[in-house]
């Protein structure tokens, strides 16, 4: 794999530095009057979790992470482990919540996501972009207290509290933006 420079670190990006597979949360490329040009990154270990900073000068080169994404089904969760099933060769694989992020509160039985692995052991996986969801517990809205934009707090199905409009009642299913983990719309099922 070619190496990349300090020029091709992006947010997004996943790389390899002493040994350990990094994901770049936030990256900023900086030209100063003087002298050479930098990055400065944030990156995320995806073993421990650790979030670090460090710069890249021009002559710096990092490795790519080499990572591979595979297409698994959430089965169930028991305490702070989740298990996943490879759609390919069936095998079961366990991911502990500490690694998954927020993408836990966005997952129900059966989801299609992407579990991506390193050195063939499970890291982290992605949800879809939105998610549809049932409102397990929410209070119901006062007919008159319809100001602009007001929100009540809602238990979904999976556990996760959102913010939604006041005309959405306990039962119905909503679309979650899993980006932000805001409500997108109602949706009739």
């Amino acid at each position: 794999m070619a190496m990349l420079s300090h020029v091709d670190l992006r947010k997004g990006v996943k790389v390899e530095i002493d040994g350990q597979p990094y994901l770049i949360i936030d990256a900023d490329f900086v030209k100063p009057g003087k002298g050479s040009a930098f990055t400065r990154v944030r990156i995320r270990n995806f073993l421990n979790g650790n979030t670090i900073e460090r710069t890249f000068k021009s002559a710096d080169k990092v490795h790519p992470a080499d990572v591979e994404q595979k297409s698994c089904q959430y089965l169930y969760s028991d305490g702070d482990d989740f298990h996943f099933m490879d759609n390919t060769t069936y095998d079961q694989i366990m991911i502990p919540k500490e690694n998954l992020g927020n993408s836990w509160q966005w997952m129900e039985e059966n989801m299609e996501t992407q579990v991506l692995f390193w050195k063939g052991r499970a890291l982290s996986c992605d949800v879809p972009k939105s998610v549809v969801l049932q409102i397990a517990e929410c209070e119901p809205g006062v007919k008159g207290n319809t100001a602009q934009g007001a929100t009540k707090p809602a238990t979904l199905s999976t556990g996760a509290v959102v913010n939604v409009p006041l005309f959405v009642n306990e039962g119905e299913f909503i679309r979650i933006d899993t980006s932000n983990g805001k409500y997108a719309e109602r949706v009739n099922k």
